[in-house]
């Protein structure tokens, strides 16, 4: 049942952001955090007591993704306890409710072997880091709309309006990845040492893909703060990065649910 509250809440939430970002009627705003707040409460509901069933985050790629939807809209709402951040919260909805879905509805497909304590905690890690690098990829795709609008002079689009400064969204972006990073690559190095524990070697296409990922957000870090790299660069940094990471989320759920 918490299961079905949470799409629903997230459904809700969508319509009110939708619906914050064309008015500027205060109540929508408070109306739409507080629905999003009611879902991601009865997402984490489902998420315990799915584990009670021993069904938890770290038992198989489809309950990663969940997990990684709700560490998104939790983290989204802390940052926006003060301010609301309309127009990311209209890309946060949505895209919790479509990877919650895809998670639960998707098959079950072939369960994960060899997953000792160590597996779980790694993908527990990785799951929360991704979780962060996608909401700072939320925060730099706003970033590129702004600067869009803004240099077409389009003041009166929903975006603009209801978005934040640019230097403000280019800052929350680089505290979202400065957060992500050291717990990624505390990921990749709990996940090293498993596949060595696994002895299945490192010829999957999906590691050095993974190791882009790391490099990508190390790069961007990097850039930041020796060559001042910000703005649009870092946010195509930024994009690129979790895109890479999508990939490696892509072929571990095709693998676990195609049918022997």
């Amino acid at each position: 049942m918490a299961f079905y509250v949470a799409i629903f809440g997230y459904v809700l939430a969508t319509v009110f952001y939708l619906g914050a970002m064309n008015s500027a009627r205060e109540w929508m705003r408070k109306a739409a955090w507080m629905t999003l707040v009611a879902a991601f409460v009865a997402h984490g509901v489902d998420i315990g007591w799915r584990g009670v069933e021993k069904v938890h985050p770290g038992t198989s790629v489809r309950e990663s993704l969940g997990f990684l939807s709700w560490i998104v809209v939790g983290a989204y709402l802390y940052l926006s306890r003060r301010d609301t951040l309309v127009v990311l919260g209209a890309f946060i909805a949505p895209l919790s409710l479509i990877i919650l879905a895809a998670a639960r509805l998707s098959p079950s497909g072939e369960a994960m072997t060899g997953l000792s304590s160590l597996g779980r905690i790694h993908i527990a890690s990785a799951t929360v880091g991704l979780a962060i690098f996608s909401l700072a990829t939320a925060v730099s795709v706003v970033y590129l709309l702004q600067e869009r609008n803004l240099k077409k002079k389009k003041f009166d689009g929903l975006i603009f309006k209801s978005s934040a400064a640019l230097e403000t969204l280019d800052t929350l972006s680089a505290r979202l990845v400065s957060i992500g990073f050291p717990i990624f690559t505390f990921s990749m190095m709990l996940g090293g040492v498993w596949v060595a524990q696994l002895q299945q070697g490192w010829n999957r296409i999906e590691y050095p893909i993974s190791a882009i990922t790391w490099v990508a957000f190390g790069v961007l870090i990097a850039g930041r703060r020796l060559r001042g790299l910000q703005g649009r660069r870092a946010a195509l940094v930024t994009i690129v990065g979790f895109f890479s990471a999508l990939v490696v989320l892509a072929i571990y759920l095709l693998r676990r649910t195609m049918v022997e």
